[in-house]
């Protein structure tokens, strides 16, 4: 018998239940509200006073619970009881594509510990504050580059493939020893398979592409190393039997998708948002380095790309806020929701980028929390304000709502930014 999920109707509720039954739980959605494309789906965040754990239906018509304040989240993410790993029975997959390579994708981030902590531990002296910070010379150099190069094509231009996704994606290339000549290729994969819309064979297929690239690539360096991130996981982890080809790659390809995915949707929609505030781009543009990093972090607040949420399942019962979670139960917390709670954030709809912000939730919490933050926030930091800085007269080709945003992928932004100057 085949199971039909309940259709998504405009408030993002299950449509179809009959009279006199009992209403089906909300439908999990990412649809934002018409000419509000910075802030979260209306549907999740009148929930975060009115109902702080509710119930969700995802998109197979299984349920979840929705964590959506701020302090619940943090509670729950650094709680041994929940648990990452996503070969749980009842773990809240994505989407169906998610859900069939769960395990084809699986690497330390949707691992517990003793696990997580030991996979992650090989990558963690490649993304320290010093690490991130001794790449600055290098990132500002081809952040020099592409706006010269989009100063001399001049406008219009579209800022995604112009500057705001090769910008990551160099500085990644060069981080792994992967060749960025390869570009069109990984980008296309990683597109794939961050899209929920994708099909499970689409999305297994360009899972399979990177990670058989990358296998190739990680074991050439065990006789041909360089100075970089695979090289010395070739010499330390390959060439010693202590992981595999397989896993080398699938780590290897959890790096370069989130590192230059994550990034380029960052510099492109805090440009499109900037653009919408004038007042907060001077402040940018005009602010010096202590002031440009405040502003990153309210960015990084203000749009919360990772708008899927930190996906988990309880392994013991646990009490929040009044509400009992059981064990087996999928929760969700939505940090999109959780960075624009009024209990932590003063007016959190509105962008302020002179705001306190760093106690947001863009890159997680707990043991998970993203292992590439400092770089990601020294690349955002040089980026913004030397954009800004070479087009004094930077501004949009197009109105705001015609511009693609990504509300199917899991990494949200933009698909294209047309801009003159």
């Amino acid at each position: 018998m085949t199971t039909v999920r309940p259709a998504e109707s405009d408030t993002g509720t299950a449509a179809g239940t009959g009279a006199g039954t009992r209403p089906d739980p909300p439908l999990w959605t990412t649809r934002r509200a018409p000419g509000c494309p910075f802030d979260p789906p209306p549907a999740r965040t009148r929930l975060i006073d009115a109902r702080p754990l509710t119930r969700v239906t995802l998109w197979n018509g299984d349920t979840a619970w929705l964590v959506t304040r701020h302090a619940d989240q943090v509670a729950l993410l650094r709680d041994p009881r929940i648990s990452a790993n996503n070969t749980r029975p009842h773990y809240p997959s994505v989407s169906a594509a998610s859900e069939v390579t769960r395990l084809h994708n699986r690497t330390f981030i949707t691992m517990d510990e003793p696990e997580h902590n030991q996979h992650r531990m090989k990558f963690t002296a490649d993304f320290t504050v010093r690490r991130s910070h001794a790449l600055l010379p290098r990132i500002e150099g081809i952040v020099t580059d592409l706006l010269d190069a989009m100063e001399q094509a001049g406008p219009p231009a579209d800022l995604v493939t112009a500057f705001a996704l090769p910008l990551p994606s160099l500085v990644i290339c060069e981080l792994l020893g992967v060749p960025y000549a390869d570009h069109a290729f990984f980008q296309r994969a990683s597109a794939v398979i961050i899209d929920t819309r994708s099909t499970p064979e689409a999305s297994l297929t360009a899972s399979q592409e990177l990670i058989d690239y990358l296998g190739d690539l990680v074991e050439s360096k065990v006789d041909r190393p360089g100075d970089d991130l695979l090289s010395r996981l070739a010499a330390e982890q390959l060439a010693t039997g202590n992981s595999t080809k397989e896993e080398c790659a699938k780590e290897a390809r959890l790096l370069l998708v989130a590192g230059h995915e994550t990034t380029a949707n960052m510099i492109a929609l805090g440009t499109c948002a900037l653009l919408q505030n004038p007042d907060q781009l001077a402040a940018v543009r005009d602010g010096g380095p202590a002031e440009v990093a405040n502003a990153v972090e309210e960015l990084l607040r203000y749009l919360t790309i990772t708008h899927t949420g930190r996906r988990r399942v309880a392994i013991e019962d646990i009490e929040v806020g009044g509400t009992l979670i059981r064990a087996g139960d999928a929760v969700i917390c939505a940090n999109d929701t959780a960075n624009r709670d009024p209990e932590v954030f003063e007016d959190p709809f509105s962008l302020k980028v002179d705001r306190a912000a760093r106690r947001h939730l863009a890159f997680g919490s707990g043991p998970h929390q993203c292992l590439g933050q400092n770089l990601a926030r020294v690349e955002l930091q040089v980026a913004y304000p030397a954009l800004l800085n070479r087009f004094p007269g930077l501004r949009l080709d197009q109105p705001l709502d015609e511009i693609p945003f990504r509300d199917t992928m899991a990494i949200y932004g933009v698909h294209a930014l047309p801009i003159s100057w």
